[in-house]
């Protein structure tokens, strides 16, 4: 025959993700696209001379992961040697944290910033044995009196700074908050050192930004910590220039230009959508419509390999900090907000609709982050009126994170075919210390998978990373199993989903997300070749095991990225 095939696969179990989840046991793949799909005898006339043939001996071969929730820029610089890792198992107490710390300050220059990424007081000893105790500059200021120092949190909405830092800075008492944001002060009106949402920008503008090579850098080792996952897609969810302030610049305007660089080098190994950030937290309605109107439009010479597909808007905080806007009180009182400008409910509620009716009418899609359930409900309406407004075929918007997504909300979300973008390993995460804030029933409900699956809406999931690690099996596995990392403890298991509905949400849910379900997200002729080789048969395996079983080959565009089978 004419065209032979470059890739064939056989002996395994294809789980093909197509619409009744068919498993083949044969795939080839010619020139970047999959040709054929079925049994051996299906795929041995493709092969020719030049064919690779991989025996698969019962292993799993997978569509390409989407992870469709990940800031790859700062998932690079939040990794070692370029960050300090401060997450669990690294450190486990804030005497952990200073000792991390004080070696850095051995082997770096007087007075350079020091940075690391990850704590989380639900895994520091002294936090987790009296919740009133939180991280203070008072625990970094002994082993780093002259260096300035900045902690990123694991969720990215917190940043913990020594003394040095809050003088370079310019923070003191009398030094006023963004709005939307929160300088946590002691008994004597003093900084802690620790700062909430947009607060944050304080430390960001102070630093020196990333430079190109930095940013191209974390990049590179974002991509090829991915081809080992078997991730051949991801959501950049906010560059532009609401995120010149976040984390040195890590999503800002410049970080969509070295993705340009190297998806036109031939190094972007990984198909990258974006969603552009036109302002940050605690933006304006006016403001936002200024930015709005100001942003470019292309993503890159390939819209396969690099597309921005809409923009971003941060509607409120997170739990652990009681800034996610909630219908309910915290354990001790409160509800949090909105994180957007106005000084009451009302007129923060006025300007995220403004926001979302702009961004909508404009044609973008709308990814916007929200976590409690009021302000899920205010999202998801301001959804509906926008589209009433300006009617849109397939606009695609969803809410980002949706933890306490309501029912009011599915029903408006499914009936215009919006979705949602959970965090499987978020839940995993976090299961145990939100009960703290939120009690027993409704951190076990957190991230409803089963509800918004029952009630027709289309449901992603993505790691959020650097908040959690990129890691999809341990996500299949929570959705599953709803266990949680620290306890092991089953939280929500009523909204536990099956394995066919989990790979989905990595799969053809996610590139329905990205408009691109029509030629990725499943495993069919005429649809591009990103796939992923997992060791073992998955569909029979225990959850518990899913996560350590391991990623053998991962193609892109028909190209092989990672390949253990020839070790």
């Amino acid at each position: 025959m004419d065209t032979y095939a470059d890739l064939v696969f056989v002996g395994g179990r294809v789980v093909t993700v197509d619409a009744d989840f068919s498993i083949a046991s044969a795939l080839a793949v010619t020139g970047g696209v999959i040709s054929a799909v079925g049994g051996r005898e299906d795929v041995a006339p493709l092969i020719g001379p030049g064919t690779r043939v991989v025996d698969l001996k019962g292993a799993t071969l997978l569509p390409g992961i989407n992870d469709s929730h990940l800031h790859g820029c700062a998932f690079g610089m939040a990794t070692p040697p370029l960050s300090l890792d401060l997450g669990h198992p690294a450190v486990s107490s804030l005497a952990d944290v200073a000792r991390t710390v004080r070696e850095a300050v051995e082997r770096v220059p007087d007075g350079q910033w020091i940075t690391g990424h990850g704590w989380d007081t639900g895994y520091l000893d002294e936090c987790v044995s009296d919740a009133s105790r939180l991280p203070s500059r008072r625990d970094l200021d002994a082993v780093s009196p002259d260096h300035p120092v900045v902690l990123y949190s694991f969720s990215g909405h917190a940043t913990w700074v020594n003394s040095k830092a809050l003088e370079l800075i310019g923070i003191d008492r009398h030094t006023v908050a963004p709005p939307g944001g929160a300088i946590v002060v002691d008994e004597a009106g003093e900084p802690t050192g620790l700062l909430h949402e947009g607060a944050q920008a304080l430390v960001q503008n102070a630093l020196p930004p990333l430079s190109l090579r930095e940013r191209t850098d974390a990049i590179r080792s974002t991509l090829a910590t991915l081809a080992r996952l078997g991730i051949t897609s991801y959501t950049e969810p906010g560059l532009g220039p609401g995120g010149d302030g976040i984390m040195r610049g890590a999503l800002g305007t410049r970080t969509l230009d070295v993705y340009r660089g190297l998806l036109a080098d031939g190094e972007l190994t990984a198909r990258v959508g974006v969603l552009l950030l036109p302002t940050g937290m605690a933006g304006t309605a006016e403001e936002f419509g200024r930015a709005l109107t100001a942003l470019g439009e292309s993503g890159g010479a390939d819209p396969r390999r690099l597309a921005v597909h809409g923009v971003k808007i941060f509607a409120d905080g997170i739990v652990p900090n009681k800034t996610a806007w909630m219908h309910d009180p915290y354990v001790g009182g409160g509800c949090g907000s909105l994180c957007v400008g106005g000084e009451s409910d009302t007129e923060r509620t006025a300007e995220i609709e403004t926001m979302i009716r702009l961004a909508h009418a404009a044609g973008h899609q709308l990814g916007v982050h929200v976590t409690g359930d009021r302000a899920i409900d205010t999202v998801a309406d301001a959804f509906a009126a926008a589209m009433a407004e300006h009617p849109r075929p397939d606009a695609r918007h969803y809410v980002i994170h949706g933890d306490f997504l309501t029912a009011h909300s599915m029903k408006v979300l499914a009936a215009h075919d919006f979705g949602v973008n959970m965090n499987p390993t978020i839940k995993w995460t976090v299961a145990d210390m939100e009960e703290e804030f939120v009690g027993a029933e409704r951190a076990a409900y957190a991230w409803p998978y089963r509800d918004a699956i029952n009630a027709g809406v289309r449901v992603a999931s993505g790691s959020d990373a650097p908040v959690t690690h990129p890691d999809w099996r341990q996500g299949v596995a929570t959705m599953m199993l709803r266990e949680s990392k620290a306890a092991g403890r089953v939280s929500g298991p009523e909204q536990c989903i099956g394995l066919a509905e989990a790979i989905r949400t990595y799969t053809i849910a996610a590139a329905w997300q990205d408009f691109a379900d029509d030629w990725k997200g499943s495993l069919e002729p005429g649809k591009v070749a990103d796939l992923c080789v997992l060791d073992g048969d998955l569909l029979t395996a225990d959850p518990h095991d899913i996560p350590r079983m391991p990623v053998v080959l991962t193609v892109v565009d028909g190209q092989v990225v990672h390949d253990t089978l020839r070790d």
